[in-house]
């Protein structure tokens, strides 16, 4: 019933917004006579602010055209490489006609960046993704929005989310480094962990990023929701069925209104200092202010739902029975065994501010990886930054990325060789 709710007041909230941002034009317009009445900038940019208050987000573009490879600007072109119902996968292709960068550029890495299903949209690694194409062939997941996804399309739990990950690495190949950002840290070792107790190839590197391997550790309120409220809290308080307006109607989910206003839940003090500056941005005219502030928050508000199997999944394994680092998580019938990685080279990325998953949470997986040489495995705690620091911003560009970057091209070519039997063994699961 809240989701029917929401979308009734969504409905009715939308004029509203439309008749703010045009009555803020007709007080900015410099042909608009009530440009020149007293108080019009101030009239303009409250009217402004409650447009953005009021109005509906829709799903950001990646919006990458361009990458610069060794000093020559090249083009990018983002491509679907594999479709499923509740993810994509993309490929961002840059192109070139400098026989240079072309060479150079068919020589890089393959990197796919894992991103998080938590609300909001894979977009909200634009940054991440825009660093890495200077060096490196990039894929990204690209999750899809739960309310989208019909109902005939079945549920989506974990151990597909488990699954997803294993099928994109395949067909990549075994020349791939994985980057997995916040919550796909522990699918991803999973994913990982089940391929090399088969004997198939896991990938060159693993970069962890902010993410709950052991959310025991330094827990915060993201963690202590999850661990004191129950299960069954959960799924009579959180979960709703999509409703009639969207392809996924009656799909039990995660509305992703209710993940942002727990976010915004955390820092309220923050969110509302933040729109108090834009509205003085726009007082004063300083558009350059301003412009950062719309496309964070374009950014930041538009979020999606998420399927209620997955959501419930991910409250149990990960922060209640802790089952990845009690050595109990089975996925499909079969035990994850992080010690069964052998050639995988791990670097694991924490924020010392990051208030949503702690210090030392991240780090545990040098403690389960215990297979892999401790000359391949490497910590590095990014000074100064919060949870979005570690993968978006100056922080994130000139900290961080440097430091994975050369990570990989470090240890992503010197991995052993995957036996031909299990070479097989994958070939004969993608077919």
């Amino acid at each position: 019933m809240l989701y029917q709710f929401y979308e009734t007041q969504r409905a009715l909230m939308a004029p509203f917004s439309e008749f703010a941002s045009a009555s803020s034009k007709l007080y900015n317009h410099p042909l608009s006579p009530f440009t020149h009445t007293p108080m019009a900038q101030r009239v303009s940019a409250g009217l402004d602010l409650l447009h953005r208050l009021a109005k509906e987000y829709e799903k950001p573009e990646f919006d990458i055209r361009s990458a610069t490879v060794d000093g020559v600007a090249v083009a990018v072109q983002e491509q679907v490489a594999l479709e499923k119902p509740f993810c994509r996968l993309l490929r961002f292709k840059r192109f070139t006609d400098n026989p240079i960068a072309l060479a150079d550029m068919k020589t890089q890495p393959v990197v796919l960046v894992v991103a998080p299903l938590s609300g909001h949209h894979s977009t909200l690694l634009r940054d991440t993704v825009k660093s890495l194409l200077t060096g490196h062939k990039v894929f990204v997941t690209d999750w899809t929005d739960a309310r989208m996804v019909p109902i005939d399309q079945g549920p989506f739990h974990l151990d597909d989310y488990v699954a997803y990950i294993q099928e994109f690495i395949r067909h990549i190949g075994p020349e791939v480094n994985v980057i997995s950002v916040c919550q796909p840290t522990v699918p991803v070792l999973a994913a990982v962990s089940l391929m090399a107790s088969r004997g198939e190839f896991t990938p060159r590197t693993m970069v962890m990023m902010g993410g709950p391997i052991d959310a025991r550790k330094s827990p915060t309120a993201v963690n202590n929701l999850a661990m004191n409220k129950s299960h069954e809290w959960f799924e009579h308080n959180v979960i709703y069925r999509v409703p009639h307006n969207y392809p996924g109607a009656n799909r039990r989910v995660y509305p992703g209104f209710l993940q942002h206003t727990g976010f915004v839940a955390m820092n309220p003090d923050r969110h509302l200092t933040s729109h108090y500056d834009y509205f003085l941005d726009l007082v004063r005219g300083d558009d350059s202010s301003a412009e950062s502030h719309r496309q964070f928050y374009d950014e930041y508000n538009a979020v999606l739902d998420m399927p209620a199997e997955y959501y419930l999944d991910t409250i149990k394994v990960v922060f209640q029975d802790f089952a990845l680092v009690n050595g109990t998580w089975e996925v499909g019938g079969e035990l994850v065994k992080p010690q069964d990685i052998k050639t995988t080279a791990l670097l694991t990325v924490e924020g010392e501010l990051d208030d949503i998953s702690g210090a030392g949470q991240t780090r545990a997986a040098h403690g389960l990886c215990t297979g892999v040489p401790e000359s391949r495995r490497f910590h590095y705690d990014a000074i100064g930054a919060g949870h979005y620091g570690i993968f978006s911003g100056r922080r994130w560009r000139e900290q961080i990325h440097p430091t994975v970057s050369e990570f990989i091209r470090r240890h992503g070519s010197d991995a052993a060789s995957p036996p031909k039997r299990a070479a097989k063994k994958a070939a004969a699961r993608r077919r």
